[in-house]
């Protein structure tokens, strides 16, 4: 479909953690291509992505949401799994709600909950 995202890159430091991370909390599927320093992921709809292994993680990075049904429960799960959280949930009137974790390589990512209509 055009103007649809349909690739995204998540910059990391060791694709094993990314896959071990990314795996457990949300169940992706992360096909490791260590010949290209590039791992693909798949989250089991679209847009899916890759995690494109850097030296060192720079500001700016790739920003993206993740749909989670309890925005609470996840945080805990990233808290557990060594992420952290950098804004608690916050209703977005009319719309769901959202919250973003820094994962463990320094990307600061966002969850959201979409407001039952």
């Amino acid at each position: 479909m055009v103007n649809a995202i349909v690739h995204l890159e998540i910059p990391v430091t060791d694709l094993g953690k990314a896959k071990s991370f990314y795996s457990k909390l949300f169940g992706w599927k992360v096909d490791l291509m260590p010949e290209m320093n590039y791992a693909l992921f798949d989250t089991g709809t679209p847009p899916n992505g890759g995690f494109n292994k850097v030296d060192k993680i720079g500001t700016g990075g790739c920003m993206l949401y993740i749909h989670v049904d309890d925005i609470e429960k996840k945080l805990k799960e990233i808290k557990k799994a060594s992420g952290k959280t950098v804004i608690k949930k916050t209703a977005i009137p009319q719309f769901g709600w959202n919250a973003t974790f820094k994962d463990i390589f320094g990307n600061i990512l966002g969850l959201f909950t979409p407001e039952m209509r």
